[in-house]
């Protein structure tokens, strides 16, 4: 895809109620470093009220490699193109003997806590998540959780942790069974237990069903995430779940959890509607 398409696909799904453009890509084997910051410039130029969370530590790591530079030069130069902060995906579970047999494709989990620490010394707040559900134990789980603390104690960059009930179909690991629903209320309970120092824990609908989510509420999640357009990561991966929440069913869940309904932005602060434009409120 050249990044005039880039350009245009961004605008076919824009409107004035759009506030974040969540990127992620995967490693691909042959966009550059000065790829991605040429289509980061052009969003910013072309939507400048919107906030890029784009790449994740995994793809920061390739993209340096690539470019035979350190991780600290290759975020800078994505946070003067652009990047307003980063997504948390490809943490999955630190554990390294286990991390070698789910994804050993994708750098270690050191790797992935550092490239964290020197995108939040940059000034890049960024999420955090843990891939649960697999080959993981609660030792392994426990582990995870600890080094994203003593991180968030050093750095203090981490605004969500979102913990992600792995799906097996399609995978090499199909014949694990799926996730219940307690197992995705104890991550979220006890994710709020030990995450005390990192502000939010979201439940994830599109992983963990909209019932649980609005369960998870009650458990230690804050957050129910957004109604989103067209999820395809995790349905490619076998997840049933709708691929879109309209506005008015997420404000039922949430009230009908007994929690009142705050729109936000990336970093937290509420929005505010009229009917043609929104206003964060700082």
């Amino acid at each position: 895809m050249s990044l005039e398409e880039v350009w245009q696909r961004a605008g076919e799904g824009y409107s004035d109620a759009v506030t974040e453009f969540h990127i992620v890509g995967g490693l691909h084997p042959e966009l550059t470093l000065d790829w991605y910051c040429e289509m980061l410039r052009g969003l910013k130029r072309r939507f400048p009220r919107v906030h890029l969370k784009a790449l994740t530590m995994v793809e920061i790591a390739y993209l340096a490699r690539r470019a035979k530079m350190g991780v600290r030069e290759t975020l800078e130069r994505l946070r003067d193109a652009g990047v307003d902060s980063m997504p948390g995906g490809g943490a999955e579970i630190f554990n390294e003997p286990v991390r070698r047999i789910i994804c050993d494709h994708k750098i270690d989990g050191d790797e992935w806590l550092e490239t964290a620490r020197i995108a939040h010394e940059l000034g890049l707040r960024s999420n955090c998540t843990m891939l649960y559900g697999h080959i993981e134990n609660d030792e392994d789980r426990a582990g995870h959780l600890a080094k994203l603390r003593e991180l968030q104690d050093r750095t203090g960059g981490f605004v969500t942790f979102i913990p992600l009930a792995f799906h097996p179909d399609n995978t090499p690991l199909r014949h694990i069974p799926k996730t219940t629903g307690f197992a995705d209320i104890r991550n979220i309970a006890v994710a709020r237990l030990m995450l005390d120092n990192i502000p939010h824990i979201k439940a994830y609908w599109v992983m963990m069903t909209p019932r649980v989510a609005q369960i998870a509420l009650r458990f230690g999640a804050d957050d129910i995430d957004g109604t989103i357009v067209e999820e395809r990561i995790y349905h490619d991966a076998g997840a049933t779940t709708s691929q879109g929440l309209r506005r008015h069913e997420l404000l039922q869940l949430i009230r009908k959890a007994g929690r009142t309904p705050v729109e936000r932005d990336t970093l937290y602060r509420p929005v505010q509607r009229s009917e043609a434009a929104f206003t964060v409120l700082v």
